[in-house]
Order: C-alpha cells, then structure tokens, then sequence
C-alpha cells in the first residue's frame, strides 16, 4: 500500500520542494546571463558629441549694443553738422532742415511703439532729445547771441525740462486694466522723463551764477534743487526718475549743506549768521522730512542722523559768533543735548535712532577736542622724573608744563564738555545692556574732567595736589564700597596716582607725604582689585627710595631698604593663597628685588649682602609647597653672593668659585635619587661634576706648577673610584676622563722631548706598527668594546 502524510505534511514537502527548484532556477539563469555576457564581442562606446558653439552674448545685448551705437552716430552727425555746415545753408533751409529732423525724431517713436519695437524708439527717442539741445543752441547763435549764455542757459534748460516731460508723459502708457487679459499692454518709453530731471537740475543753479549772486544765494540754489529731487524721489513711483532725483538730492545735497556750514563757521556777523543757519535749517528739514518718508529703515536712519547734524551745526553756528573761542565746542555740545531730546518724542524709529546717532557724534568729536588738556595734565608730570626736588611750581599749569609742553588753547571749558557728556551717558543711556558700559564710559569722563580742572581752572600748585589726591581718594572709597570688585573703575585711580606722584617729585617733602599716602591708600583697598597690592607695593619702593634719598644714603645703603619690599610681598603672597592678586605680588616683590640689586652694585660687598638676604627671601619662598621651584632661584642667589664675596677678598682660584656650587649640586642629586632609584646618574651628578671638574681641567693645561694638577688627578680618580664601586655612569666617565687628560698634561713636556730626541722615521715607523696592531687584533677590540658597553648599560 502507498503510505500518504498528512495534508499539512505534504504541503510543507511540496514547498520545500518548490523553494529548492526555485533557487536552482536562479542559479541557472545567473550563469546563463553570464555566459552570453562572455560570449558577445565587445561593443565600443558611442562617440562624444561634437561640441556645441554656443554664441558669447544674446541678441537683445547685440540689438541694445547696436541702437545705441547708431544713435550716438547720428547725434554726432547732427552736432556735426549744426557746428560745421550750419553755415553753408540760408536761414530758411537751416530752420527747415534741423526742425524736420527733430520733428521726425521725436514723432519717430509713436510708429515704432505701436509695432512694439521699444529698443529702437528709445534710441530714436534720445537723438530727438539730443537734437532740441541742439535746436536751442542754434537758436542762441542765430537769433540771441548778444543775451548773456549762463541767463540763456538756464531758461533752456528749464524749458527742455518741460517739453521733455511732457514728451515722456505724452508717450507714457498705462498698464491694462483690470480684467482686460486679453488687451496687450501698451509699451511706454523710460528715457525722457530721467532725462527732463537730469536737466531740472541746471536752471537755478545757472540762473544763481548769471546774476553774479554771492555765497549764500549759490548755496540756496543748491539746497532748492536737491529739495525738489527729495520731492521726486519720494513721490514718483518710476525707478529710474527715483534714481536720478536721488542721485541729485545726495549730490546737490551735500554740496549745498557743506557750504552752508562753511558759511556758519566763517559767518562774522548777525545777518550772516542768520543767513547761514537759515540754510542749515532748511537742509536740515528737508533731510528729516525724507527720512519721515523713507521705507528703508537703514536710510531713513543715516538721513535723520544727517539732519541731527545740520540741526546742530544752525543752532551751534549762532552764538559762536558772539561768544568767546573756548564756548564753540560748548555751544555745539549743548545743541546736540537739545537733539537728543527728541529721542523721547513720538517720531518714528529710524528717525529716533538718526538723531540720536547724530548726538552721539557731536558728543564723540567734543570729547575727542577735549582730549589735548587732559593728556597734558596726565602726561605733562611724568617730566618731572628728571628734575627732582628742584622746587614746587606756582600753580597747577605750570606744573604740568614746566617742560614747554604747551597748554592747549581754548581748553578752559574742556572740563565742563566732559561733565556734560558724562551726564548725558548716565540720564540718557537707560537700557538694561548698554547701561555699565555707559556707566563706565561717564566715570572715565568725571575722572578726566577732575583731572584736567585745576590746570584749567589755573589754581594754586598746592590746592591742584590736594584737589587730585582728593579724587584719588574718593575714587579707591568708591571701589571699596562696591558690592563686587570693579578693576575698570580701579584703573583712572591708579592712573591718577601715577600723576600725583610725578607732580610730588617738586619738593622733598611733598614727595615722602604722598608716597606714604599712595601706600596706605592702596594698601587699605588690596583686597578689591589685583592692582591695589601691586601698587602698594610699588608705591612702597618709591618711599623706600625717597626716604634713603632725603637721609643722604648712597645708593647700596638704599637697597637694603629696598629689601623690605620683597619680604613684605613674601610674607602678603603666603596669606594670598588662591587669590588672583598672588601671582602680580610676586613679581612686584621679584622686580623690587632686581632694583635692590641694581643699587647695590657700587658697592661689592654690600651687593653680596644683598644678594644673601635676596636668596634668604628666596628660599622662605620655596618653604612653601607650590613654590618649590623658587629653590633654584635661592641656590642660584647664595652662589653668586658667594661669588662677590670671594671676588671681594680676591681669591682667584677656580674652584673656590665652582665647589659652592658643586657641593650643594651634588647634595640634592644624592637627595633625588634616594627618593627616585630609577634617576640617571648624569642627572643627578653629571651637571655638579661638570661644575667643578671641567673648569678645573682648563685652568690645569695652563697652569705652569704642579700642585693643581696633583689635586684635579687625586680628585678624578677618586670621582672614578667611587662611580667604579656604584656602578655609576656619571661619574666613571667624568673622572676618567679628566683623570686621562690630566695624566696626558702632565706627560706632553717629556713626550715633547722624546720626540725630538728620535730621528724623524721612528714617528711614522711607530705609527705604522700600531695600525698593523689594531688591524690584528680587530676582532679582539670589538668583542672587548661590546664587553666595556655591556657592563656601563648594567650601571645606574
């Protein structure tokens, strides 16, 4: 019997089967491809396309190129012929001819704009325009040529302006209404109307210089002309009339607003004055009422900033004449503040920011005048460094002068320009991210004000000192009072101390007051700024030097005064742990250290003191854990003490000077390698060997006795001894190697000898004996080397 599965057994057997003939249906098909792949003959690759010549331009740039080219032709042609062979024709035929041919120029572009040939009418359209200048120039020779030219000129500029208006506006169009799709819009010519504008800008302005006005009328004319270009701009929607009526108010603009300011400045009298600002006032208008109307935001700002400033220039031109020089920059200043006060008013945006950019300059360029006075005041000091104790001035300019740097004129009022400014920064300036910074720009300006007063006030030399060393004072209060420490707002006091010490250098007495003041004042703040301690210190320096001075001492003496300096810095840098103010401390204290040093030098022996208890403060220094490094600056210090010292009973053998630091060398190696066994021996004893060996060995080969070179040999062989029983690298070398070239100074006068004594062939004959025994024993001296290299690489 045939067994049957299962039904569902047997679909699982029919799909499997199914899956197996389908995988070796793909495999077949696979190879079948593959093989009629392999059996076609290869099919070369189609050839590239030829390249396409595609033209260098389009043809409405050929077609534009073309018209214009002809056009330009053809008014040549007529200027040619108007100036050339107007002559040769009777008047009828000169009128008949030139009428006829701008009359067909000018009616030429109604045909053309109804076959829609707009190119060709333009073209047309600006010989016909180019001929009616023409028409008005012969006219003048013809029939006119006794009348004034600039007179004439300026009628027919004025009259071209009007025909060619109306010849623009007569073949402008309008676009289809709406609904009317299918009507084709009718095409419009754009070159007469900028046109007539361009000329609009000539008639006043020739009518000005016809009738030989002066000045002011000139700059009228100017101003009316660019008013009337603002007027187009701003109403005529076409671009082109915008780009030219802009370019006219820009151009005329500035020009006439430049020469009403030129005649505010140089105005003498009442009726000029007012002459002037009038002007000013009128460009200033119109400059306001575009920036009222401008859309760009950006434009409408630099605009109402130019009308700030033509504001300011009418209203500060009328009582400059009038009052005294130093009140100019004043009565400007106090016209800009009056500016500014349209900030809070209803105007629009960029109409606020413009005029309070417009401010902001006047008050830039009245600080920037102020400038000169107070770089004297600060600065003029400073040459007293040369001249002192020579005497105290009789007021605070002389001061600040005494050199022959001269006092700026005009700057008696500077002070109060810079209150003034500083005020305005801090009423005015009320947001919440430009606020510190306007608070420190109007603390800078009080600082300067203050400290350019007394010189401009003209004061007594005492009470300018007292008033300075006031605002000093008042300065540091402030910074000590401050919730957070404030280094920006340090700075003017520090500034201004600098000042006043220079200014103290007069007298002997007023020198030591304010030093000892400068010194407790900073110290008092030392906590609220980096600067505070340096400057104590600093100041502190200057005292010590003042006072060794006034008690008649020299200047070694001095320095050990000086020394108290660095140990005061020592002591404050080790309570400063953390502090950003540690690491200036130090360099004060180091730098008043070098000072000390420096005076001393005159004198040797105290400058071995000097050196001793700078290395003593060096080495408190060092006690402390992250300073470890200032070890080496102690050990260098002791070194060279030791050094003058020896200098200074004159002992001139080398190794007094080498074995101070050999010893102390060696010491601290023996110290790092018993901390850390896996130290080289060069590292811990090469360069303390090297001290004293090395120098050792030179003076040896030129010295004439026996004794230093016994002791340099007896020294080597013992370094070499004791580096042979540890196994150290260092020493083995060194002192092998200085003992060998001891031993060889020692033999070169009897070496010497012998040679002379030889006859000349035994040289050469030795030499050769000793080639050939290296050459024989080559092999040897290798296995030997590497034997010798082996047991130095065992070594520490």
């Amino acid at each position: 019997m045939t067994h049957l599965p299962p039904p569902a057994e047997e679909l699982r057997l029919l799909d499997t089967e199914l899956r197996q003939l389908d995988a070796r249906r793909a495999l077949l098909l696979a190879r079948r491809a593959w093989l009629i792949t392999a059996l076609r003959p290869p099919v070369a690759p189609p050839p590239p396309p030829p390249p396409v010549r595609r033209p260098e331009t389009t043809a409405p740039r050929v077609q534009n190129v073309l018209l214009v080219l002809g056009g330009a032709l053809l008014t040549i042609a007529a200027i040619a012929f108007t100036l050339v062979s107007w002559g040769r024709m009777g008047i009828a035929g000169r009128a008949l001819v030139l009428g006829a041919v701008t009359l067909a120029a000018l009616g030429s572009p109604v045909l053309l704009l109804r076959h829609r040939l707009r190119s060709t009418a333009e073209a047309v359209a600006g010989l016909g325009l180019a001929l009616t200048v023409l028409d008005v120039y012969a006219l003048h020779e013809v029939a006119l040529p006794d009348t004034n030219g600039l007179g004439y000129a300026a009628i027919a500029s004025a009259l071209l302006a009007a025909l060619w208006t109306a010849y623009g506006l007569a073949l402008g169009g309008t676009r289809r209404p709406t609904g009317e799709a299918a009507a084709p819009a009718r095409l419009t010519l754009r070159l007469p109307l900028p046109t007539a504008l361009a000329a609009a800008q000539l008639p006043l302005i020739l009518w000005a210089a016809a009738a030989d006005a002066g000045a002011p009328v000139m700059t009228g004319a100017l101003l009316v002309t660019a008013a009337l270009d603002t007027a187009v701009a701003l109403r005529v929607p076409v671009r082109s009339v915008c780009l030219v009526a802009a370019l006219g108010a820009y151009g005329l603009g500035g020009w006439g607003s430049f020469a009403a300011g030129w005649l505010s400045w140089t105005a003498t009298g009442p009726s000029a004055v007012a002459r002037a600002a009038a002007l000013l006032l009128f460009a200033a208008a119109v400059a306001l009422a575009a920036a009222w109307r401008l859309p760009d935001t950006n434009v409408a700002t630099w605009v109402a900033s130019a009308g700030g400033l033509l504001t300011v220039a009418a209203l500060g031109g009328v009582p400059r004449s009038s009052l005294p020089g130093e009140w100019t920059v004043p009565g400007y200043l106090v016209c800009a503040v009056a500016v500014l006060a349209a900030v809070r008013t209803r105007l629009p945006e960029p109409m606020r920011r413009g005029l309070a950019l417009a401010a902001a300059s006047v008050q830039a360029v009245a600080v920037v005048w102020a400038l000169p006075p107070v770089t004297v005041a600060l600065l003029g000091p400073v040459a007293r460094v040369g001249r002192v104790w020579t005497g105290a001035p009789s007021t605070a300019r002389e001061a600040v002068t005494t050199v022959g740097v001269p006092w700026p004129p005009y700057a008696a009022t500077a002070p109060l320009v810079l209150v003034v400014v500083a005020t305005v920064l801090a009423v005015a300036v009320r947001g919440t991210q430009w606020r510190p910074r306007a608070t420190i720009g109007a603390s800078a300006l009080v600082w300067a004000a203050a400290l350019v007063l007394p010189a401009a006030l003209d004061i007594p030399y005492w009470a300018g000192m007292s008033a300075q060393g006031l605002t000093i004072v008042a300065a540091l209060a402030y910074v000590a009072r401050s919730a957070e420490p404030r280094p920006v707002l340090f700075l003017p006091a520090l500034v201004s101390s600098v000042s006043l010490a220079c200014l103290s250098l007069a007298t002997e007495g007023t020198t030591l007051g304010v030093l000892a003041a400068l010194t407790v004042l900073f110290a008092a703040v030392s906590g609220r700024s980096r600067l505070a301690p340096v400057a104590a210190l600093a100041y502190a320096t200057a005292l010590a030097c003042a006072v060794g001075a006034s008690l008649g001492w020299q200047s070694p003496y001095i320095a050990l005064l000086v020394l108290l300096v660095p140990v005061v810095a020592a002591l404050l840098a080790a309570r400063l742990a953390g502090s950003p103010a540690r690491v200036p401390v130090e360099v004060t204290g180091a730098v008043a250290g070098l000072l000390a040093v420096g005076l001393a030098v005159p004198d040797p022996p105290l400058l071995a003191l000097v050196l001793a208890l700078c290395a003593v403060i060096a080495a408190g220094t060092a006690v402390r854990e992250d300073r470890r490094p200032a070890g080496y600056a102690a050990t260098a210090l002791f070194v060279l003490a030791a050094w003058v010292r020896l200098a200074c009973w004159g002992v001139g053998s080398v190794e007094a000077y080498t074995l101070p630091v050999t010893v102390p060398a060696l010491l601290v190696g023996a110290f790092g390698r018993r901390k850390d066994p896996l130290t080289s021996s060069w590292t811990a004893y090469g360069a303390g060997l090297s001290v004293t060996l090395v120098p050792s060995l030179l003076t040896a080969w030129i010295d004439p006795d026996w004794p230093r070179p016994l002791l340099l040999g007896v020294a080597a062989l013992a370094v070499t001894l004791v580096g042979a029983r540890h196994r150290l690298r260092a020493p083995l070398v060194l002192g092998g190697g200085v003992l060998a070239l001891d031993a060889l100074h020692e033999l070169a006068p009897y070496l010497v000898q012998m040679a002379g004594a030889l006859p000349r062939w035994v040289p050469p004959a030795l030499a050769g004996l000793v080639l050939l025994a290296l050459g024989a024993t080559y092999e040897q001296r290798i296995r030997d080397a590497r034997r010798v290299r082996e047991v130095l690489g065992r070594m520490r």
